[in-house]
């Protein structure tokens, strides 16, 4: 009796019809039966929000001749998942996928992240799940080299599952496939963004305001993932959803809060 392929969630934070996506699609076919349920439009830097104020539409969608079930939602990536799991699948998919962003999720953008935010819903739901983001922001971005790791990486969670509350933050540097030294799994690097708000005025004289940045790396090790970037490495970092400082709980309960 043949064993039955796996089913793999796949979804993004680019919208459905991103080059990133696309490709990510196209290694999960060689993996198992794909499922995508992704935006449908851009909806980066959204985290984890949800959509409760408004109506959620979806549209079957027919883009890759191989899937029979693909969908465009109007909600952010964790609507997504959401729908996906409650209304599309009826049953948890043995993987979900989430990516591949255009541009980097390491260090504290993982907060802010709705690639990332997708593979935290799905992990929520008991889903083991993995975010990929490769280091260049450009829409025409080349996801060929990267193909070969994600395929692997995403082998051995199908394989071996991951710990209970966990899922994986993979970032590929931008670089050859020959160039690209390895896989390195890290912790997450101390940095920040110093941002400022850009002012301008309308033609109709109104102010309105730009958000930019530039982000600083605050950490010197060499076991985070902007280091293995750096370095040329594909970064792995094990992300949980639990947000407790276990660290901390000794120090608050000696405050005096009676």
């Amino acid at each position: 009796m043949a064993k039955k392929k796996p089913l793999i969630l796949v979804t993004n934070d680019d919208g459905v019809t991103a080059p990133g996506i696309r490709a990510l699609i196209s290694v999960m076919k060689q993996l198992g039966d794909v499922v995508v349920v992704a935006p449908d439009s851009p909806q980066s830097a959204t985290g984890h929000a949800i959509t409760i104020n408004n109506t959620l539409h979806i549209n079957k969608i027919y883009i890759d001749p191989d899937i029979d079930q693909e969908y465009s939602c109007s909600g952010t990536p964790v609507d997504c998942v959401k729908f996906a799991v409650n209304e599309i699948l009826h049953r948890k998919p043995d993987l979900c996928v989430s990516g591949v962003n255009h541009g980097s999720n390491s260090s504290i953008n993982v907060i802010y992240s709705g690639t990332m935010s997708a593979a935290v819903e799905a992990g929520i739901e008991g889903i083991p799940a993995i975010g990929f983001s490769l280091l260049d922001y450009n829409w025409n971005a080349d996801f060929e080299p990267a193909k070969p790791f994600i395929k692997k990486i995403a082998q051995q969670v199908l394989e071996h599952g991951l710990p209970e509350g966990v899922v994986l933050n993979v970032n590929l540097p931008k670089r050859a496939e020959k160039d690209i030294k390895g896989i390195k799994v890290c912790r997450q690097a101390k940095a920040m963004w110093t941002e400022k708000f850009d002012k301008r005025t309308n033609p109709m004289g109104k102010d309105y305001y730009w958000l930019s940045g530039k982000f600083v790396n605050l950490d010197k090790g060499e076991d985070t993932d902007e280091w293995a970037l750096a370095e040329g490495y594909i970064s792995v970092v094990p992300v949980q959803f639990d947000l407790t400082a276990h660290h901390a709980i000794q120090t608050i309960n000696g405050w005096d809060m009676k």
